[in-house]
């Protein structure tokens, strides 16, 4: 197995529901954010970086996810590594990153017909539920912001981290309003 030399992680406390944040880096850029402390499937687990505040592209990390879970930044203007995305995959993330901005939302089958990669399909609903299973595995949760995507319908699903998390995320973007148990800023 190829071992990537310049891809480490970093940690970063977070308010939400799940825990912290556990984020890749490379040279390029951010590849990957779980909110599950093991990671993101398919990428090694370390190294962590010990002290964040030793590494440039750590610190730029920390800091801006900082920001935005205490409600003083709406973009996290973070350089993106695209490597762990490919094909529809990456077409259909690079196009909600690009185009759904902070307290904005989309669905599924909106997603779909933007991207532009969907031909017409024989079965209604097939776009919209592949963008769905795009949105489930995407490997750059929260710079990607697979939380405003939404079904027609509803909320719909949103992959490990759960409904929680995607609430609470929606509520700070002023999508949702607060709940009386809401603990995010403000």
């Amino acid at each position: 197995m190829h071992v990537d030399r310049s891809l480490a992680w970093v940690t970063v406390r977070t308010p939400l529901p799940t825990g912290d944040l556990r984020v890749a880096v490379t040279d390029r850029g951010v590849v990957a954010a779980g909110y599950t402390a093991e990671g993101v499937a398919g990428l090694p687990a370390g190294p962590e970086i010990p002290n964040p505040s030793d590494d440039r592209r750590a610190a730029a990390v920390v800091s801006r996810i900082t920001e935005y879970f205490a409600g003083r930044c709406r973009e996290l203007d973070l350089p993106i590594d695209w490597r762990s995305t490919s094909g529809i995959q990456s077409a259909v993330l690079r196009t909600l990153q690009r185009t759904v901005g902070y307290g904005k939302t989309i669905t599924y089958g909106a997603l779909a017909e933007r991207s532009g990669v969907f031909e017409e399909p024989a079965e209604p609903g097939y776009a919209a539920r592949t963008v769905g299973t795009i949105m489930s595995t995407n490997p750059i949760s929260l710079l990607v912001p697979c939380h405003r995507v939404v079904a027609a319908d509803g909320l719909g699903g949103f992959g490990s981290a759960g409904l929680d998390v995607k609430r609470w995320l929606l509520t700070l973007e002023g999508v949702l309003p607060p709940t009386l148990d809401w603990t995010g800023p403000g």
